[in-house]
């Protein structure tokens, strides 16, 4: 029988629609006391911290919050660039004037003046050890959880080529880097992030091709996570989701993570095209704004999804991207009403 959540919310108990479970999408505030005084094991501690946070909340796969990543020097992108490439052989990451120019004559990023690297030889590993990151999360976690990748897509359009010499080389190039950092990781869930590709949609099969090269090597659960980005606490590309929807197809991916809290409502008639076999995740959690939803805020935008995507589309919830750029105690607070507003729509107590 119909349970009521609100005056505009009505849930159907005997539904047979798949379990919406909840995840956040990566990054996590870093606390005061961690950027006071850093070390290895006071990121440990912290991180056990963001895991302890989201599971008391009920999260049902929550992230390591990505604090090994943070660098005050490169705060435009929370290290979601520089932690890949500054160990990546082949790149180095001193960047002269001439190669300040260089960068800046391409304008491949607007919201970026200076490049993450330059590219002087074939990619390789270097001294980047994502199984060495994931592990010490592992450690910590207590139970299943996501590991995040940026995609090599995004990564290529911060560097400078002085190797490659086709923008398709170097992307496929990291792809290939990247594929093999992904392989046996001891987590749930790799999810990999791309911030570019809804700005620049006619560039979707190089991504997809890149990104693909990447989702194929992953043994776990593969996610990819799509915005519009997030500097500042403002949106950085502009686009719809309609110009993706061929993209999204062709992505070897069991769901996705997509940003539509802070989007225009019809955005989401676009994604009824979307496959069935992908399952579809939805930003009910707007991470550009210090509003702390309530959980029938929650629950109404997971009803409206269902009402256009119909029953069972929507396989996920969450924010719509990482919450490093807000305070510990918004954050927190949006991770719990993310839980409530799901467990009401459900017609749990």
């Amino acid at each position: 029988m119909p349970t009521s959540c609100s005056p505009a919310i009505t849930v159907n108990l005997m539904s047979s629609n798949p379990e919406i479970l909840t995840t956040t999408v990566g990054s996590y505030p870093v606390p005061e006391w961690l950027a006071a005084l850093p070390s290895e094991q006071a990121r440990l501690d912290a991180t056990r911290v963001v895991f302890d946070i989201q599971k008391q909340a009920g999260i049902d796969l929550p992230t390591d919050g990505e604090l090994y990543r943070f660098d005050v020097n490169h705060p435009d992108t929370n290290g979601m660039i520089e932690y890949f490439i500054r160990p990546m052989g082949g790149i180095r990451s001193e960047v002269g004037r001439s190669d300040h120019e260089a960068f800046a004559a391409k304008q491949t990023m607007g919201f970026r003046r200076k490049a993450a690297g330059v590219v002087e030889g074939p990619l390789g590993e270097g001294s980047l050890n994502l199984l060495g990151d994931c592990e010490l999360a592992a450690s910590v976690a207590g139970g299943p959880f996501k590991f995040t990748v940026t995609s090599p897509y995004m990564l290529a359009r911060t560097l400078l080529d002085n190797h490659y010499g086709s923008f398709d080389k170097l992307t496929m190039a990291l792809g290939e880097v990247l594929a093999g950092q992904v392989r046996d990781l001891p987590c749930a869930c790799v999810q990999v992030d791309e911030a570019n590709i809804p700005g620049n949609p006619d560039d979707w099969p190089l991504a997809a091709k890149s990104m693909n090269l990447v989702l194929d090597a992953i043994t776990s659960t593969r996610a990819v996570h799509l915005c519009f980005g997030n500097y500042g606490g403002q949106t950085i590309q502009k686009g719809h989701w309609q110009q993706l929807v061929e993209f999204l197809n062709s992505l070897h991916v069991d769901h996705l993570v997509l940003e539509l809290a802070h989007r225009p409502v019809d955005d989401l008639q676009s994604l009824k095209d979307i496959a069935g076999h992908i399952r579809i995740g939805i930003g009910v959690v707007d991470i550009k704004v210090n509003h702390i939803e309530t959980p029938e805020e929650i629950a109404r935008s997971i009803e409206r999804a269902e009402s256009v995507l119909g029953a069972g589309r929507v396989g996920w919830v969450h924010p719509d991207c990482g919450f490093w750029m807000l305070k510990r105690s918004i954050s927190d607070r949006k991770i719990e009403a993310l839980v409530k507003g799901r467990d009401l729509f459900l017609g749990r107590k």
